[in-house]
């Protein structure tokens, strides 16, 4: 359990529906979260989103890392820029990847990851 103002503890689950929340409120495309729990250990939740421009990436990450470090949360990494079309922000139990359209077709994360179970998805 991690403790932040989200409650007085909360689960990996609070989390990434709070980070689904403020991707959703920067426009994020086709928003998606996964419960990759049954096949990786390094997580629990995915969040996968785009952006439409590098513009929008950035606002995505940095609106996502300001709210979140607000409520208590602090990234452990960010790697990737918006001009490569894909940034992670990893939040240990957390990790959300946000892609340019294009990026995002090419990598395919939902269809990598096509065991795990679709626990929101905001289009």
């Amino acid at each position: 359990m991690a403790v932040g103002r989200l409650g007085e503890e909360a689960t990996p689950l609070d989390l990434a529906r709070r980070i689904v929340d403020v991707a959703a409120d920067r426009q994020a495309v086709d928003v998606v979260l996964l419960d990759i729990r049954p096949m990786a250990s390094f997580a629990d939740y995915f969040v996968v989103c785009s952006g439409t421009s590098e513009r929008q990436i950035k606002a995505i990450v940095d609106t996502v890392l300001e709210t979140l470090e607000r409520d208590g949360f602090n990234a452990i990494h960010v790697e990737g820029a918006p001009s490569s079309g894909w940034v992670l922000v990893d939040f240990g139990s957390v990790i959300l990847h946000v892609f340019a359209p294009g990026e995002r077709d090419y990598y395919r994360l939902e269809r990598l990851w096509s065991g795990a179970q679709t626990v929101v998805r905001v289009q």
